[in-house]
């Protein structure tokens, strides 16, 4: 196997490389490192398909590709001899290097405290590839011997180890970086390279050879093979660019699915809805309201109220007007949309013969079903986007309207007036009967992947009207003067959470509670402030107060003290919705904040609108210039990531893209799930 010194019966043949395909080599490795890197960057984030799925695909890509840098590189090395390979032993070359691959990933996504893991991951992985290399130089079976030099191909293995731990050094202490399509070239360049030169040393190694003076006959047989072996395994690496590729569109596109449509139906969800009318000005809205559903729950189970919702939606698509889009909004409403005004009398007819389709039972699973509900139509005449949907919940949670399969238009003397009467009428029970709960959104750092805080949100699930969205119920309670009261039950149900979670050894986040800009410069909300942290024991450093330019504007100078109060306190204060009022720049350098939150508005449409995007780069430098924590609301794609983040060096993220609102109990278990991805 070795050869130390030249026998003097011995002929040695020396060969020659293809430049070509020795380029052709590093670029497959490099190209394999790329997309290895790539799937490794899949683990890290919250998808359809799970951790194990991208760490095994990355490992099969990084090591697939070393085993086709191998056999291209072998292809590049021309000898004047007949030359095949054994399939078998060429077959289990791959296993090793792959092994090993899947061993450096594994490292890489776990956090360790000492270098001891990664240098015995590096010695496993460079024997492993060290494996492959010569499990691979087995396979050639041709009419001449070879041998090994020991210095170099002791040299070669010890530059596989050293290249595997530099390998995992790289994935490790660059992880946060890889999002940097220049960092990921890069790396991926050296790797290449890297593993290159392992390949190429070991050939060095090699000593080819005849005994005596027989030469055997020489042949270019074997070039056609190399051809094929070149196309085999280009074809094959490919492939798997191909399959990544893919599978990174599948898993973005079951993503999409899964948080823009209905899971049963499906139909568009509350999400594609609520955007919708932030973005356009329906003509009519219609709101199908089915009533009694939890009754066939109970009586037969979730399986017959499943069946239900799907009879009822494919009624709805089958009978729509094709004008109109249908979106499934909770779990017993539909929302018709009528993008013109032109078409409200047919959207109106529709309804009605909807309705009337309605009244005859359902055959749900060889019972038959009578499915009470109603239909509420609103016009655009008159009202803007937000009141377009509020009025029209209005019809369906007024107390008068029976669920008798009628289409109710909206009429403002009946329906307003009486639905925000119940509303303020019910927000002292609410409160006292825990109708009113908290949501908590994450707010996460992109580049440390480190959960920096969360904001609390509101939300209330009426005994009677069900639950009902905070666009709706804030700003009536707000006008009748009641927002003050709820704001101190917020403060005072935060700050026992938090005492929850200090007292049971999780996490403690900073919380962002949103304050009515009338309450800010109240003496009362100091006074409530305080008395919370002190009832329960918790630091005031752990409460952020959110406020947004509007409400503050007309009081400005009382604004300013107050807020130097809070922070002196120890309390931070952001300023909320920036940019959408308008005189944020001469008010921003007066008010001593904490932290600035660019509006979901300004995210939208980045980066596809050129001038979105460059006013977004312009916030984030003026943030950046005043010394402020800038979180960025309401980003929801991986586009929309990669532009902040490269336009940023550190922004806070809040949005669909890490996590939904979540309770208290989803939160600490997707923050232990999150570490667990961030490890």
């Amino acid at each position: 196997m070795f050869i130390t010194q030249k026998p003097e019966d011995i002929v040695i043949f020396q060969g020659e490389y293809s430049l070509a395909i020795v380029f052709l080599s590093i670029v497959i490795a490099f190209l394999a490192s790329f997309t290895a890197l790539s799937l490794n960057e899949r683990i890290r984030k919250n998808g359809f398909f799970g951790r194990n799925f991208w760490l095994i695909l990355a490992s099969i890509a990084m090591g697939m590709g070393i085993w086709a840098m191998h056999f291209i590189g072998m292809s590049a090395f021309r000898l004047p001899v007949s030359m095949q390979y054994n399939l078998t032993a060429t077959v289990l070359s791959v296993f090793p290097a792959v092994m090993a691959s899947y061993l450096a990933f594994y490292i890489s996504n776990r956090t360790n405290s000492t270098r001891w893991p990664q240098v015995i991951a590096g010695i496993t992985m460079g024997i492993g590839i060290a494996l492959m290399h010569y499990i691979g130089m087995s396979a050639m079976e041709m009419d001449i011997k070879y041998a090994y030099r020991p210095f170099l191909f002791i040299l070669s293995i010890m530059i596989a180890i050293l290249v595997s731990y530099v390998a995992l050094y790289i994935f490790t202490s660059l992880q946060k970086f890889m999002g940097n399509f220049f960092v990921k070239l890069i790396t991926s360049l050296l790797m290449g390279i890297a593993v290159a030169s392992m390949h190429y040393t070991g050939m060095e190694a090699v000593v080819f050879y005849t005994e005596g003076e027989v030469f055997p006959a020489p042949s270019h047989e074997h070039h056609l093979n190399y051809r094929m072996l070149i196309v085999s395994v280009t074809l094959g690496i490919g492939v798997i660019l191909g399959l990544s590729g893919l599978s990174s569109l599948l898993d973005r596109y079951v993503d999409f699915r899964l948080n823009h449509f209905d899971s049963l139906t499906g139909l568009p969800n509350r999400r594609q809805f609520e955007k919708m009318l932030s973005v356009s000005s329906p003509g009519s809205l219609a709101i199908i309201h089915i009533h009694g559903l939890e009754k066939w729950n109970r009586r037969y189970g979730y399986e017959v109220g499943d069946e239900v919702i799907k009879a009822v939606s494919e009624i709805l698509i089958k009978m729509k007007p094709a004008f109109c889009i249908l979106y499934r909004i909770e779990g017993n409403r539909f929302a018709v949309i009528l993008e013109s005004e032109r078409d409200n009398e047919t959207l109106k007819i529709s309804m009605e013969r909807i309705m009337a389709m309605m009244k005859k039972p359902l055959i749900i699973n060889e019972k038959k079903l009578v499915i009470e509900m109603v239909c509420a139509v609103t016009s655009s005449e008159g009202n803007d986007r937000a009141e377009l949907f509020a009025n029209t919940m209005a019809v369906i949670q007024h107390s008068n309207t029976a669920f008798n399969h009628a289409v109710i238009e909206y009429d403002p003397k009946i329906h307003t007036l009486a639905f925000e009467r119940n509303l303020i009428q019910d927000i002292d029970r609410a409160m006292q009967e825990n109708e009113l709960y908290v949501l908590y959104q994450p707010k996460v750092s992109s580049s440390t992947r480190i959960v920096s805080g969360v904001e609390a949100l509101l939300r209330w699930k009426h005994s009677v009207h069900g639950v009902i969205s905070p666009g709706i119920f804030i700003p009536i309670l707000e006008e009748n003067g009641k927002m003050h009261e709820v704001t101190d039950w917020l403060i005072d149900h935060v700050c026992q959470q938090i005492k929850s979670w200090k007292s049971r050894d999780l996490p403690i986040f900073k919380v962002a509670i949103n304050i009515p800009g009338s309450y800010f410069t109240s003496p009362h909300l100091m006074e409530t402030l305080k008395e919370s942290v002190s009832k329960y024991e918790i630091h005031s450093k752990y409460l952020e107060l959110e406020i947004t330019e509007t409400s503050v504007i007309d009081q400005i100078e009382d604004a300013i003290r107050a807020v130097g109060a809070f922070k002196e306190f120890g309390f931070t204060v952001a300023l909320d919705d920036f940019g959408t009022g308008v005189s944020s720049l001469s008010y921003l350098k007066r008010l001593p904040i904490s932290t600035m939150k660019i509006d979901k508005s300004f995210v939208d449409d980045v980066p596809q609108s050129e001038k979105d995007s460059a006013i977004m780069k312009a916030i984030i430098s003026l943030g950046h210039s005043l010394k402020l924590k800038v979180v960025i609301e309401g980003v929801e794609n991986e586009e929309q990531m990669k532009f902040l983040s490269s336009n940023s060096d550190n922004p806070i993220i809040q949005g669909y893209y890490y996590s939904k609102p979540l309770d208290a109990r989803e939160l600490v278990d997707w923050v232990n799930g999150f570490n667990e991805l961030a490890v």
